[in-house]
Formats: structure tokens, C-alpha cells, sequence
């Protein structure tokens, strides 16, 4: 039978379930995506011999029931004509034709109904390959969110402070950078002739207080003469 014996397992298998169980997810996924992509494999390429059967056992059918009604009419035309043993000898011919069509029935019918299993369970494979990549996805995403938030703490931990500590650390060193700078940008501006009065009154108030204090000293020495 095939991948069909394991339609009840395939049909009534959660992946979901399965996944919230699993201690480790990731392997998990990749395990069920190469058994999921195999079965459907299995699926797709017994699909084409059991879509076969069944079309073969609906020719049969109609063909055995063709072949009933053509004896059914020609024993009604034998009775009408009035040759009623003309007519037994069709009747004959068809009797074991309609056991033969009873048995055919439940050929495609079982037929009919592998097939739709087939396509029930290419259907529920595809979903389920859907729904675990989607979660293969998603479980991708929060590993390499974390990693990075990881990487943040590694950086700011050293500070003491997280990522907030980083950036004030930055933001400190640019505004310090900033005031040295314009600290100078001041000094440059102003014009030589500007520090010139500056040295200029500097050496003056140096020089008068020169003479103030040898005044001093002179008034000092006339008071002891």
C-alpha cells in the first residue's frame, strides 16, 4: 500500500505540539522537515499510480454497466417481438454481469477513495512544511535578536552601566572635545593689538608699583636720619 498505510499517523500528527515539547527546537524543526519532505515525495510520486487505478477501475465499471444495459435492451426487444427465449438467453448473459459490476463498484470505490486520501495528505504535508518553516523563521529571528542583545550587555557591562553608560560615555567626550574647541576659537580672536594694551598695562602696573615702593623706602630712611 505504500505511503498510504500511514495515512491515520500522517492526517492526525501535530507539529505544534510536537515543537512546544521539543527540548531542542531547532534540531527538532530540521528532523521534521527532512521526514515532512520526504513523505511528500512519497506522496507526489504515488499520486500518479493511484490516480491510475482509480481512472482503470471507472472504465471498468462503465464498461460492465454498458454492457448490462445492452443485454437489458436486447431482451426487452426479444419480449417484444415475442421471442421469450431469445430474450432468457440475454437475461442470462447479464445476471453474472451485475455481480461482476458489484464487485467492480467497490473496486473504484476504494480506488476513488485512495486517491483522495493521497491528495488529503499531499495537502496536510504541504501545510504542516509551511507552518515549520514559518516557525523555523521566527525561532531564527529571536536566536539572532538575542545573540545580539548579547553583544550589547558584553559592551556595556565593562562600564557598568548597559548600553545607556556607552553612549553618555560618547556624548561626554564629544562636549568636552567641543569646549576645548571653543575655548580656543575665543583666545583667536581677539586682535595682536588687543594683547599688546593687555602686556602693555600689565608692565605698566608692574613699573608703578616699583616706584611706590622705592618711595617708600627712601621716606623710610629720612625718618631714621
Amino acid at each position: 500500500m505504500g505511503i498510504l498505510s500511514r495515512f491515520r499517523d500522517i492526517m492526525a500528527s501535530n507539529v505544534n505540539a510536537l515543537l512546544d515539547k521539543a527540548e531542542d527546537p531547532e534540531k527538532t524543526i530540521d528532523d521534521f522537515m527532512r521526514s515532512l519532505n520526504a513523505d511528500l515525495g512519497k506522496v507526489k510520486a504515488e499520486t500518479a499510480s493511484v490516480l491510475a487505478d482509480e481512472r482503470r477501475a471507472q472504465r471498468a465499471l462503465e464498461e460492465c454497466k454498458a454492457e448490462i444495459g445492452k443485454l437489458q435492451r436486447y431482451a426487452e426487444k426479444s419480449v417484444e417481438a415475442g421471442n421469450d427465449e431469445e430474450a432468457r438467453k440475454f437475461l442470462e448473459k447479464k445476471a453474472p454481469l451485475a455481480e461482476k459490476a458489484s464487485q467492480l463498484q467497490a473496486s473504484y470505490d476504494l480506488a476513488s477513495s485512495n486517491a483522495a486520501n493521497m491528495k488529503q495528505m499531499q495537502d496536510k504535508l504541504a501545510s504542516d512544511i509551511g507552518q515549520l518553516e514559518e516557525r523555523r523563521t521566527r525561532l531564527k529571528e529571536r536566536m539572532a535578536a538575542a545573540k545580539a542583545q548579547q553583544r550589547l550587555n558584553a559592551i556595556g557591562s565593562p562600564l557598568g552601566g548597559g548600553i545607556d553608560s556607552v553612549f553618555k560615555a560618547a556624548e561626554e567626550k564629544v562636549n568636552s572635545s567641543y569646549d576645548e574647541a571653543m575655548a580656543i576659537a575665543e583666545l583667536r580672536a581677539g586682535t595682536k593689538e588687543d594683547l599688546d594694551k593687555l602686556f602693555a598695562q600689565e608692565e605698566k602696573g608692574s613699573g608703578s608699583n616699583a616706584e611706590d615702593e622705592l618711595t617708600a623706602i627712601k621716606e623710610k630712611m629720612r625718618k631714621k636720619e
